[in-house]
């Protein structure tokens, strides 16, 4: 493993593997730090996509975080599949765990597709609460404000940036492909050509054995995968049981993923966000705190608003636990078309624009 000073009292080192940790180099800080950030990059992408934001959060934060910026999944491997993916994204952070025993917590942060990557590797990361015996009965069940742990830490934050959260598929949800259903029809039909396996997980055209699309699988507890607690679940699983759950999301120019899919949004859930002004964050635009609620409570009709069945359904899904979201605009910079990028602060030199993005996130953390 290469060990280097960054600057500014940052070190980074690099393993053989590409994986980036970044700390505080002052050693009162390191031995301090205990809470494990994770961040994940998205297809085609690498651990350096996450650098900016890396050093940023041990600036702030350098006696509290230990950041690893992933590359387990890093250029043509993040074509081989989310579940592929999220297995060697659990592992790698186990490894991590493994190694620096003075960790208690955790926290992700993941973009584009790496969203759904995080959210797999949650799934298998997750450790239920022990079981409590209930008196004069031998049914065991989990108290109802119990927490499990993901890989044995207390699970803090899980933020996506950017991600597809209800697939790739239709309904203008490929923003490149205006919204003409013949040009989405045939991206669903040649995707797995260019993007492999995550194609077809993104379009949701994957049928592997007979199951259902993966995306669909992973708004409930699936096999041996705890993602989201169903109302017949005795424990919390792995999205219930992190404090904080973020969605940061483009509302246009980004032409890879849209507003609605990153957003966990309907058509007529999306807001007006055009007379916002915020001096403090001025690329962000709306924020809501949305309560989870349970399957087995009312909830409101939607009208058609042009989505299909399956993305009802992941929208329902996703909904039962509760969402930070926060919704940005970069429609008056000059690369507003690389919004896909420049709200991850992809490449400093050229996104800086989407460095209020980062500075939101950390000012929100919870430590």
């Amino acid at each position: 493993m290469e060990n280097g000073v960054v600057g500014n009292g940052i070190c980074s080192s690099e393993s053989v593997n590409g994986s980036r940790d970044v700390w505080s180099c002052k050693f009162s800080d390191s031995g301090s730090a205990d809470h494990l950030v994770v961040m994940v990059n998205g297809i085609l992408g690498s651990a350096t996509d996450w650098k900016f934001a890396a050093e940023q959060f041990v600036k702030a934060l350098p006696d509290k975080v230990f950041v690893l910026c992933s590359e387990k999944n890093v250029s043509t491997l993040t074509l081989d599949g989310v579940d592929v993916m999220g297995d060697r994204l659990a592992e790698e952070v186990l490894d991590v765990i493994q190694r620096k025993p003075n960790l208690n917590k955790i926290s992700f942060v993941a973009h584009s597709v790496g969203g759904l990557v995080a959210r797999y590797a949650i799934g298998k990361l997750y450790r239920p609460p022990k079981l409590t015996t209930v008196e004069d009965s031998s049914v065991n069940e989990c108290d109802k404000d119990s927490r499990g742990t993901i890989g044995g830490l207390e699970a803090m934050n899980f933020i996506t940036v950017a991600t597809p959260h209800l697939g790739s598929r239709g309904n203008k949800q490929v923003p490149f492909l205006f919204g003409v259903p013949a040009f989405e029809k045939a991206a669903s039909c040649v995707i797995h050509l260019i993007f492999r396996r995550t194609g077809r997980h993104l379009f949701l055209t994957d049928t592997d054995e007979g199951k259902p699309p993966l995306l669909k699988r992973m708004i409930e507890d699936y096999d041996d995968c705890y993602f989201i607690m169903t109302y017949k679940s005795l424990c919390r699983s792995a999205l219930q049981t992190f404090k904080r759950r973020v969605v940061y999301s483009n509302v246009g120019y980004d032409h890879i993923v849209g507003w609605r899919t990153s957003s966990i949004r309907r058509n007529v859930e999306l807001p007006k966000w055009e007379d916002t002004v915020n001096e403090k964050y001025p690329h962000v635009v709306y924020e809501e705190r949305c309560k989870g609620y349970d399957e087995q409570s009312e909830t409101t009709s939607v009208e058609d608003d042009g989505s299909d069945k399956i993305e009802e359904e992941l929208v329902t899904g996703l909904s039962r636990v509760s969402w930070e979201k926060v919704d940005v605009s970069f429609h008056s910079i000059r690369h507003r078309f690389a919004a896909h990028s420049v709200i991850q602060v992809k490449n400093e030199s050229v996104h800086i624009e989407g460095e209020d993005v980062i500075r939101h996130m950390m000012d929100h953390f919870h430590t």
